[in-house]
């Protein structure tokens, strides 16, 4: 096969690859690093290229090789690690350049494990300042690009890593997600993006400041990829305050499980927050429509997210304040969530009440297996869109476009982006599938029947296939 299509083989191909000698590890980073050197300066995708670092990991992976034939799954698959993760030896800016000399000493508990399984570090990806926006476009740094279309947003946080994997610079994308940053750049970049449940992934050893919101998570161009990664990602570290049982069988072994009726709900209405627009609106309703005729129950129906909005969002901002920046230092946006931080007891109360509506949500899935959402209420803007606006008034912006995405977060369930088809723009349409807690492989299982029965994989964006 050519070149490009090498960079888009799925990651599970690839290691299949690595491991019948059909293709070696350093060869795939060779590859991989000739396309950021070739992509990376029209898309921002890559804030750090860990070229040097990346193949001598290959060349020793190569070694391994020889001397064994029992490999992890993804055993030599390059991967992107999202610049909010601490890698030993490697800056970690957090989307501010003051930053820019911070090098961690240690590696988080989900970077160990992506070492451990053998994957191969390309660099770190670009993220909003503190992963606070659903755009990403730090000051300091070159804005990450939508690689369907140069002149629109990849999503926030994880916008550098969904834009890479979309533009074949890695194989896998490593994410996380506080309210929609794995989910919203999937639905942007035409990618498979899962916010795991609560408990699922580690946030050794550091620990979250954000009451449980926040998780890292895997971003893929197909069903199984993600799901290969979310077994590589998941497990329990010593001292973590939630975990959960690593699944039996693997998540892998999800996409080929057979699947029974569901009971589906779904909606295009965030009420208090406004309803999708015609492209989003359009997805849901293909997708539900794609469910009812693989035999699940369809129906029309949606929990009470309005009072949720107001605690969810202090608890929130409060990451802003936990980060330790000085307010002169951030993004005016970010400056102005810093002034909005309350009292010790304010962020409590938010938590409990939070956490008390999220209660009755999580109800609603006694008698619901799915529910189905847009990802987002509207179509990826432009890069700069909202740079006129006063930060209040971005704000509310942020707020109303990613409106389907914080309760998954609050409640601590599990939700996969999926894409589903292109706007006039060329742009990607996506939904989002919540489950159950802890219920993954079941939004696993289903994703991969909507997959065949819908696939995608064959859509590359022109900007990165121009050179086959």
């Amino acid at each position: 096969m050519n070149k490009t299509d090498l960079a888009f083989t799925p990651a599970i191909e690839l290691a299949r690859l690595i491991r019948h000698r059909e293709v070696s590890p350093l060869e795939l980073v060779e590859l991989y690093l000739d396309r950021i050197q070739q992509l990376n300066p029209q898309l921002g995708s890559y804030f750090t290229v860990t070229a040097e670092l990346a193949i001598a990991d290959a060349k020793a992976k190569m070694e391994v090789l020889t001397t064994t034939s029992e490999l992890p799954p993804l055993f030599g698959v390059p991967i992107s690690i999202k610049d909010l993760n601490s890698v030993a030896g490697i800056p970690c800016t957090y989307g501010n350049s003051m930053l820019l000399h911070n090098i961690p000493n240690y590696d988080d508990g989900v970077v160990t494990l992506i070492k451990q399984a053998g994957l191969i570090i390309l660099g770190k990806t670009a993220t909003s300042e503190l992963g606070s926006f659903p755009y990403t476009e730090p000051r300091g740094f070159a804005p990450a690009r939508n690689p369907w279309n140069l002149e629109y947003t990849c999503g926030g946080s994880s916008g550098g890593a969904a834009s890479a994997l979309a533009a074949g610079l890695c194989a896998l994308a490593q994410g996380s997600d506080g309210g929609g940053s794995i989910r919203g750049p999937a639905a942007c970049c035409h990618l498979v993006g899962i916010k795991p449940s609560r408990g699922r992934v580690t946030h050794a050893p550091v620990g979250s400041p954000v009451g449980g919101i926040a998780t890292n998570g895997p971003i893929g161009r197909t069903v199984a990829d993600a799901a290969a990664l979310l077994d590589v990602m998941s497990g329990y570290f010593t001292g973590d305050p939630y975990w959960l049982p690593d699944p039996e069988p693997s998540f892998l072994a999800a996409t080929t499980a057979k699947l029974g009726n569901l009971r589906i709900a779904f909606s295009t209405n965030i009420f208090p927050l406004g309803a999708a627009d015609a492209n989003c609106h359009q997805g849901v309703m293909e997708t539900v429509k794609l469910l009812a005729q693989l035999g699940h129950t369809v129906e029309e129906k949606c929990p009470d997210f309005s009072a949720l909005v107001a605690p969810f969002q202090t608890v929130w901002q409060s990451a802003v304040a936990a980060a330790g920046i000085p307010a002169e230092a951030l993004d005016p946006v970010n400056r102005f969530l810093f002034s909005r931080i309350g009292s010790v007891a304010e962020y409590l109360c938010a938590l409990a009440q939070m956490q008390i509506v999220s209660r009755r949500i999580v109800a609603f899935f006694d008698t619901v297996d799915v529910l189905v959402l847009p990802v987002y209420l509207h179509s990826p803007i432009r890069i700069g869109e909202w740079a006129s606006l006063s930060p209040e008034e971005t704000f509310q912006k942020i707020v109303r476009w990613v409106a389907p995405c914080p309760v998954a977060n609050a409640t601590g369930q599990p939700a996969i982006a999926l894409p589903v088809g292109f706007d006039s723009n060329g742009l990607p349409i996506s939904v989002q599938l919540i489950g159950k807690p802890g219920a993954e492989s079941t939004l696993i299982s289903l994703a991969a029947q909507l997959e065949a029965a819908n696939p995608w994989i064959h859509h590359r964006p022109a900007l990165a296939t121009s050179g086959q």
